[in-house]
């Protein structure tokens, strides 16, 4: 299922999530820049690399320009192809907005980093010996995605399920599209800790504990910041 739109509009004009959306594409065309071999060592680098992180956890100096801890903010601008950016920051179109418009522009931003850090250190706790960069906005988007179905659970989500030469289209509301997508991530991601080379992190595929972890931490922290708070968009923090 890919969401096309909602039905739900905002106060203010969402200047985080525009300008998020410009970094992570900004920073993808750099990668694209990049030769293969440069690209490689530019992940290993600016990425989440979990045993890299385990041992600077212990108090190993890898002596790297970008220390470890760092990279679970810049991991959250890097992709790994242009489906994986797309389909990222179409989500972040979608369902930024509206938690941008509750918490406003300083408190969203904080928010959004923080569940991306959060999400990175949930997939790193199950797999903290791989060597393979985990990148991807996916966990803090996620993140938005948990204080969404919180703040507005009965949203209508406008969707289209493709199959094959057919394109059929769906309308249901936030609570269903977001609770079958979380049900989704947390299914995968235990299956990944029966076969961690067949699913997951560990195959260079898809993260899906930062998913799940990122959308807890989400619903967690968004109440905590005010989403449910009774302000106008002016009112709040740099709104």
């Amino acid at each position: 299922m890919v969401p096309l739109k909602d039905n739900n509009p905002t106060q203010i004009t969402p200047y985080v999530t525009y300008g998020l959306i410009a970094a992570n594409v900004l920073a993808f065309i750099y990668e694209s820049s990049l030769p293969p071999q440069a690209l490689d060592s530019f992940f290993h680098l600016a990425a989440v690399v979990p045993r890299e992180l385990s041992l600077s956890f212990a108090g190993v100096s890898l002596h790297q320009p970008v220390p470890e801890w760092a990279t679970l903010i810049t991991s959250q601008f890097l992709h790994g192809g242009l489906l994986h950016l797309a389909g990222n920051m179409l989500f972040l179109w979608i369902f930024g907005n509206n938690v941008e418009d509750k918490l406003g522009h300083a408190k969203y931003l904080l928010f959004y980093l923080a569940c991306g850090v959060l999400a990175s250190l949930t997939q790193w706790y199950f797999s903290q010996d791989s060597n393979i960069p985990s990148l991807g906005a996916s966990g803090a988007i996620a993140g938005v995605m948990g204080a969404y179905i919180l703040r507005f659970p009965k949203a209508e989500i406008l969707g289209v399920v493709p199959l094959g030469i057919f394109f059929p289209t769906f309308r249901v509301p936030a609570y269903f599209f977001l609770g079958f997508w979380f049900l989704q991530q947390s299914f995968y991601g235990f299956a990944s800790l029966e076969a961690p080379t067949n699913i997951g992190m560990e195959s260079g595929g898809i993260a899906y504990w930062a998913h799940a972890g990122g959308f807890i931490f989400g619903a967690v922290l968004g109440p905590v910041l005010g989403l449910f708070s009774d302000k106008s968009p002016e009112e709040s923090w740099y709104s």
